[in-house]
């Protein structure tokens, strides 16, 4: 029986929380993770119009790109919008996460699916950032608790290298020790010197969890007082936020704005800057994103693609002399819902899910 938990699970391995922004509201927002789950429905945002069509299609969960709340509710009773929007889906039991800017900035998530819509090379982040803390836990253990200690330690989150788990790297060697009166040795007597071959394993352990694998470490080694160092490892890039990248070959800024607008399927795309200026290095993100065009104009890039802008971005970027084009918020997020249904429904094969059909750009271009 496939749960709540096991679409948590994946959907926190694809977008992982910790890519979001530090002022977002992400993750399992509603739901009980043991529930069963073989229908799912995605959404830009939880809408009266998909709340309804969740629960007439007896979907047990929602995932919707935007947050239910990005604030916090005081009520949630048939009074207030917030509680007549979730109440429905407490009775139905179901489900709400939220993968937001994680989907946003993950591999393969919405700026890197406008990124090969727009047809970019040598696509990077525009924003880049550090990946979380890490450490190398080091520990020195009898060749018989090898293998005990190291699945303890990778069981409490260790030994993770990009996609792969239970890494580690490990050396023979002899260990040495003195045990005084107050000492009660596994090996060998107290009050001698003792020689015993032991194994150095090296395992990296992310900073958070650096507590839960030590303590697993003591609980699997045989040993009265374990030997062990932790060593803070140097910050490593880890991706980052918006994308910039290049097209094949120059194109005037005002055919490129019509390339996002086929792209993005929206009812209208503006642009700011002159329709004749060459276009080459584009800058992108997804959604309401005019803070980024400081990060564009920095990496010399000629054009930024955003959602949506406020009238002072227009007017900096024209000063930049940098082009600005806008296909609206929706159309520059909602081809990615789509896009995560086939792949949720490609991972939970016997599962039905399917992007709203009731959800709309609320915008009406006359």
């Amino acid at each position: 029986m496939t749960t709540i938990a096991d679409w948590v699970q994946y959907l926190g391995d694809f977008a992982p929380l910790h890519l979001a922004a530090n002022w977002d509201n992400v993750g399992l927002l509603l739901g009980e993770r043991d529930r069963p789950c073989d229908r799912v429905l995605t959404c830009l945002t939880v809408t009266p119009g998909v709340v309804t069509e969740a629960v007439v299609g007896s979907a047990n969960m929602i995932v919707s790109h935007h947050p239910i709340f990005f604030k916090g509710a005081k009520n949630l009773s048939d009074n207030t919008p917030e509680g007549r929007l979730l109440l429905p889906l407490l009775r139905g039991g179901i489900a709400v996460y939220s993968p937001h800017t994680a989907f946003d900035n993950c591999v393969g998530g919405i700026n890197d699916g406008l990124a090969n819509c727009f047809g970019l090379r040598s696509v990077r982040p525009l924003r880049p950032a550090d990946a979380p803390a890490e450490c190398k836990l080091v520990a020195f253990v009898p060749e018989a608790d090898f293998a005990t200690v190291s699945e303890a330690i990778f069981a409490a989150g260790g030994g993770v290298i990009g996609g792969y788990g239970q890494c580690s790297f490990r050396t023979s060697g002899t260990g040495t020790f003195f045990g005084t009166e107050g000492t009660n040795p596994v090996v060998g007597q107290r009050g001698r010197r003792e020689e015993v071959p032991e194994f150095r394993i090296e395992i990296v352990v992310p900073e958070s969890k650096i507590s839960s694998a030590i303590a697993a470490l003591r609980g699997a080694h045989r040993y009265e007082e374990p030997a062990f160092d932790v060593y803070p490892l140097k910050p490593k890039r880890g991706g980052g936020s918006g994308r910039i990248g290049e097209l094949t070959s120059p194109i005037r800024l005002s055919e490129f704005a019509a390339l996002v607008k086929r792209s993005c399927a929206g009812n209208f795309t503006q642009f700011v800057g002159d329709a004749e200026k060459s276009v080459l290095t584009v800058a992108l993100a997804c959604g309401a994103a005019g803070e980024y065009l400081t990060d564009a104009i920095r990496e010399k890039a000629d054009v930024f693609v955003t959602g949506e802008a406020r009238f002072h971005d227009l007017l900096t970027a024209e000063a930049a002399g940098i082009g600005l084009v806008l296909p609206g918020h929706y159309a520059s997020e909602r081809p990615a819902v789509e896009d995560l249904a086939a792949r949720l429904q490609a991972a939970f094969p016997k599962a039905v899910v399917w992007a709203s059909r009731a959800e709309r750009d609320p915008l009406t271009t006359v």
